[in-house]
Order: structure tokens, then sequence, then C-alpha cells
């Protein structure tokens, strides 16, 4: 497999992601995070480290006060760093539950198909 190919395939994961949280569709993004993938990022002053369960949660249910993302989200991949059976991938995010977010994903290809292992993140308004 080329370079190229492996890059698209991991890239792929990510728009997975971006569609996954624009629908609001936990299951999706169930099937592409690792199940002992970790989180870390600030929420706007909170500094939060865990697992990714709070995040699956949090787009099962957004707090009352984040408007719905549909027509108003947007995600951008701005970079992609492969090195064999492992990537970088930075996310630029924009009106996901009423903030900005960038997150640097690091993914794994496990049993030939690639997770994301962790998540980082900050936000902003």
């Amino acid at each position: 497999m080329t370079e190229t190919n492996t890059a698209e395939q991991a890239r792929a994961v990510i728009k997975e992601y971006v569609d996954a949280c624009n629908e609001g569709d936990v299951s999706r993004l169930r099937a592409i995070f690792h199940e002992q993938a970790v989180m870390s990022g600030y929420m706007m002053d909170d500094f939060l480290i865990g697992s990714a369960e709070p995040f699956f949660q949090a787009v099962a249910s957004p707090p009352p006060e984040a408007p719905p993302n549909p027509g108003n989200y947007k995600g951008e991949i701005t970079e992609v760093d492969v090195a064999g059976e492992i990537a970088t991938i930075t996310l630029k995010e924009v009106g996901f539950m009423g903030l900005n977010f960038t997150n640097y994903f690091h993914l794994v290809k496990v049993d030939d198909t690639w997770l994301i292992v962790s998540k980082t993140f900050n936000s902003e308004m």
C-alpha cells in the first residue's frame, strides 16, 4: 500500500469523526475510537483528562446551552502525518456545541483498522 493510500485511510477516520459529531451519532464515534482511548485538554479554563466516555455522553446529550450542530459545525483537517502504522492528524473545528476547537488526534492501525487512541484539544469561544 502506498503512503498516500495509508494517509487517506487515516484521514477518513477523522472525516468520519466530523460527520458523526455533526449528526450526534455516538455509535459511529465509538466505532472509530479504541476502547482504551484517552482524551485530554482544555474546555475553556478547565483541564480535563480521562477516557472518551464523557465526550460520548456530551455528544449524546449536549448541554441545554449548547446550540445544535447541523449547519453551524465545520471541521477542517489541517495536517496529516503518517509513519508506518501510526498517524497524527490536526483538526480545526468551528461551532461544535457553540465552541471552536483545535484537536490533535493520534491514530494507530490495529488489525488493519485505523483507530483513534488519543485526542488532545483546546477550546475557544
